[in-house]
């Protein structure tokens, strides 16, 4: 603590160098605080690692990782605490580092309790989500960045320069030292194979070890952390560049964005919502619009104005921001009305929230000029920015808590829909409540289990024994379609009940007009049973009778390679030319354990190229 504490005085307080203390000095102190935080990142995360398994020495599953409450927390504090520590260290007073990361370690680990705490009952589901681990990033990247030019300036709220300042060059360094590390461990691997080649194998087998490879990448990163603060105007440059660079994209966008505005007068709005991601693709360009235009307005002073080209863009691309999110947002009603809540869409709506601040703020912004004469440029835009952060961090926290929960909140919209008749029992989403929702799912799921309407039990029955959600969501949709099959040959019937409404995952569900597919009976494999081979234009399917009457589908056979599959053509024209016949194997399939295997192409292709010439 000394070392961290000397270090974080050192950069952080203006009478250090009234202690005595050189800059070198400083620097070095901040060095090896940074190196040590990021060699015991790595041990930790080792740790976690090894107790998950994941050692190349093939230990077992051990504690914490076999308690989940206690895994979970410890895994995202692992990943994400130390960084702040590296990069607050030689940034911010002691006081306010020790306070801020004892406030992040006790969110996190909310964060990361109620996560697993919300989560169903099976072992497999009681791990974090990846969404909390983007989200936790994001919010502690901004919220990092609140508090630094806070700090330095000793007062709640600093000036707007600094946060574009900090937050910026935190995000090259950022990047830089990712790079580096990822530069670092390409090199490692080269030397390796430099090594394996004239048969020494020691590098390649030491940098497989999980005990080397996560202290190592740790240390490597925290080196980076220290090399890109101490080169503060070599980053101040790289920023600059990059900033320039990204601003004159801008343009490209926004002619793009308005020029899609203005055609949809013309083209409507069908198209999009047939996307099925319509909120998502106007969010996304949303969202670089205002990365973009931030990168040309970066920190507003007058002698850091863009050419006028550019304010012009920021401006224009600041106005259509509005209607981006206008049709988000209705694109995101339609949905909700048709479907009803989902947490995907819960998020969505949270995103269009922050959006719409946004795109008032920079609205306001690019507009105030023209209403009073002599505003700043865009000065609307600072107080925005801040607000949003605020807001986007709060919004972060009450999705990731009991606040707002979104499975808890889906699941009360999904069963109002169900219970209000909006939705049948045939088309409710049970496979919802039993795979997506987690706990509050699952509790709603025993409810409908116990429902007096006889079909709502049946189905939610079936979803709680189900083994996954794709083979639950497919048993449980009715069958849409009966496909076109043409007989061959031609005064041929199919057999009984081949031709009759199919799901979606049914290879029949692919013939839905004439001349699709073309099928013919046979006894292929000689058992005096009817089978139907199937052939559209690419493959031939074979179908077999169950005992209760229903056809179902054993594969397919397509072509394995051969050279003379060039000259196959299309199944449906080999099938109607009487070219398709069964070939005995003079070999059997074998069986490694339970999985199968068969011989060598090779020989089957010749075989069977030796049967057609006959």
């Amino acid at each position: 603590m000394s070392i961290i504490d000397s270090a974080a005085r050192a950069e952080a307080d203006p009478g250090a160098g009234r202690s005595g203390l050189r800059r070198d000095d400083a620097q070095r102190r901040t060095a090896l605080a940074r190196l040590i935080v990021g060699f015991a990142q790595g041990l930790v995360l080792y740790w976690l690692f090894r107790s998950a398994g994941g050692a190349s020495d093939g230990a077992n599953e051990t504690w914490p990782y076999t308690q989940p409450f206690a895994f979970g927390p410890l895994l995202l504090v692992a990943a994400y605490l130390p960084i702040v520590v590296l990069a607050g260290l030689g940034r911010l007073r002691l006081r306010t580092l020790l306070i801020w990361t004892g406030v992040l370690a006790l969110t996190l680990t909310g964060l990361a309790l109620h996560d697993i705490g919300r989560q169903g009952a099976e072992r497999d589901d009681l791990f974090l989500t990846p969404g909390l681990f983007a989200f936790a990033a994001a919010a502690l990247f901004i919220g990092h960045h609140l508090i630094v030019p806070a700090d330095r300036k000793g007062r709640l709220i600093a000036d707007y320069d600094g946060y574009f300042d900090a937050a910026w060059m935190a995000g090259v360094q950022l990047a830089l030292s990712i790079g580096f590390t990822g530069a670092f461990w390409l090199l490692l691997f080269l030397g390796a194979a430099l090594f394996k080649v004239i048969g020494l194998s020691f590098l390649s087998d030491l940098i497989s070890e999980s005990w080397f490879a996560f202290p190592v990448t740790g240390l490597v990163f925290a080196t980076a952390v220290q090399l890109t603060d101490v080169r503060d105007g070599l980053i101040r440059g790289v920023r600059t560049v990059a900033l320039m660079l990204l601003s004159w994209l801008l343009l490209v966008l926004t002619v793009l964005v308005a020029g899609f505005l203005a055609a949809l007068p013309f083209t409507g709005l069908e198209g999009l919502w047939k996307t099925g991601s319509a909120t998502a693709l106007v969010l996304s360009a949303a969202g670089a619009l205002i990365i973009l235009i931030n990168t040309a307005y970066q920190d507003g002073r007058e002698d850091n104005l863009p050419p006028a080209v550019l304010r012009i863009a920021v401006r224009v691309a600041s106005v259509l921001l509005t209607p981006l999110i206008l049709i988000a947002v209705w694109g995101l009603m339609l949905r909700i009305g048709q479907h009803g809540l989902t947490p995907d869409r819960i998020i969505a709506c949270a995103c269009a929230l922050v959006g719409a601040v946004y795109a008032a703020g920079y609205g306001l912004g690019a507009l105030v000029p023209f209403v009073r004469r002599g505003s700043p440029w865009m000065k609307a835009l600072e107080p925005t920015n801040v607000a949003v952060a605020v807001l986007t961090i709060a919004v972060i926290l009450a999705l990731f808590s009991p606040l707002v929960d979104p499975a808890r909140l889906s699941v009360r919209d999904q069963m109002g829909r169900l219970e209000s008749g909006k939705v049948t029992p045939a088309r409710f989403d049970y496979a919802f409540l039993r795979f997506d929702s987690g706990k509050v799912g699952e509790q709603a799921l025993a409810r409908l289990v116990a429902s007096t309407n006889p079909e709502i039990a049946r189905r939610a029955k079936e979803a709680e024994t189900a083994e996954n959600a794709y083979t639950l969501r497919e048993n449980q949709v009715e069958p849409t379609l009966v496909p076109v099959i043409e007989a061959w040959p031609r005064d041929s019937n199919l057999p009984d009940g081949f031709i009759s409404a199919v799901p979606q995952s049914d290879p029949r569900h692919m013939c839905k007009a004439g001349g699709d597919c073309v099928a013919t009976a046979m006894d292929l494999n000689g058992d005096s049973q009817t089978e139907v081979l199937l052939a559209n234009n690419y493959s031939l399917e074979l179908f077999t009778r169950r005992p209760d009457g229903i056809w179902e589908s054993q594969g397919a056979y397509r072509p394995m390679g051969c050279e003379q599959d060039q000259e196959l053509g299309d199944p449906r024209a080999a099938l109607k030319a009487g070219l398709i016949r069964p070939v005995p194997s003079p070999w059997p399939d074998i069986s490694f354990g339970g999985v199968p295997a068969q011989l060598s192409d090779t020989l089957r292709c010749r075989r069977l190229a030796d049967a057609a010439a006959r």
